[in-house]
């Protein structure tokens, strides 16, 4: 039985109750889970029932930003499919290069449509200096494709990614040699962020990919033509005391004609030299915005004393 002068929940003094209160306060006390009761003599206080806990709202997710439409990504994405069909459909790989001009004179058996184009126009020459035309073209195909890697190339971002996976991969192998679970585990935080930002990299090279792998195609197959519909006294180049015709193939029996070795030549040194100048120009701009100072190299360490 509970003690009859305990104090009542309200904090009111103890008296005398009548049977009637006293149903009411054990009936409420039942049904009340803020009600305390007092415990019995030798035992331990009765557990009190918990509040029924109701399941949270979840909050509304925002949402997801919609993409925003870049002209330069269309026009990557668009390049980049353009060339896998040029690649597959040799008709509208020809005739994409026929619209730039392939000859100005009509020759006996053409392969384009007779007429000038622009790029004809400026370079071609009249298709009496094949090599100066070959090595224009070169240079210009080289020029673009370095303006395109260079405009979708983070060139510190993808140094410093360089630079945190070679450190990464000597912790982890550090960690894998010590057959620790708890270092290895460690890691894979880190080998998540490298991973991500070396998928962004690449994926930035990829955009840059697109327009070489047009260009190329592009510039490749317009020199071709240009030589194909020039006349053999214009398709032969005079080196010293010999000759040399550009259709002619390099090895007997081998599907690779003169020119296309000779324009693969072209473009090595135009794709090495643009490529650096404009990487160049590229970090000087990040260092001046970034308020960067560029550091000069410390020099090598000679030992002994002086």
């Amino acid at each position: 039985m509970p003690d009859p002068d305990a104090p009542l929940p309200s904090g009111g003094p103890a008296g005398p109750l009548d049977s009637t209160e006293e149903s009411e306060l054990t009936e409420g006390a039942a049904e009340s889970a803020l009600v305390e009761t007092a415990p019995e003599a030798g035992g331990e206080p009765p557990a009190l029932p918990e509040p029924e806990e109701s399941a949270p709202t979840p909050a509304p997710r925002p949402a997801a930003p919609r993409p925003t439409f870049k002209i330069s990504t269309f026009i990557i994405v668009f390049l980049g499919l353009l060339g896998l069909l040029m690649l597959i459909e040799t008709s509208t790989r020809n005739a994409i290069a026929c619209s730039l001009g392939t000859y100005s004179v009509a020759p006996a058996s053409p392969s384009c449509s007779p007429g000038s184009g622009p790029l004809y126009y400026l370079i071609g020459f009249q298709s009496q200096h094949l090599l100066a035309t070959m090595a224009i073209a070169g240079a210009i195909e080289m020029l673009v494709t370095a303006f395109a890697y260079n405009y979708t190339t983070d060139w510190v971002k993808q140094a410093k990614v360089a630079k945190w996976s070679g450190a990464f991969r000597k912790v982890q192998m550090a960690a894998v040699r010590s057959g620790k679970k708890d270092k290895i585990a460690a890691l894979r935080p880190f080998q998540e962020r490298i991973t991500r930002l070396s998928s962004e990299v690449t994926i930035a090279q990829f955009k840059g990919m697109a327009i070489t792998y047009f260009m190329l195609i592009l510039m490749y197959t317009w020199v071709g033509l240009v030589i194909a519909n020039a006349s053999y006294s214009q398709q032969t180049i005079s080196l010293g005391g010999g000759s040399l015709h550009l259709m002619a193939p390099v090895l007997s029996g081998l599907p690779i004609p003169w020119w296309f070795l000779i324009f693969s030549l072209y473009t090595i040194p135009f794709s090495l030299a643009f490529r650096r100048v404009l990487k160049h120009f590229w970090v000087q701009r990040y260092a001046r915005q970034h308020h960067v100072q560029p550091v000069a190299p410390a020099p090598a360490a000679t030992g002994g004393s002086a």
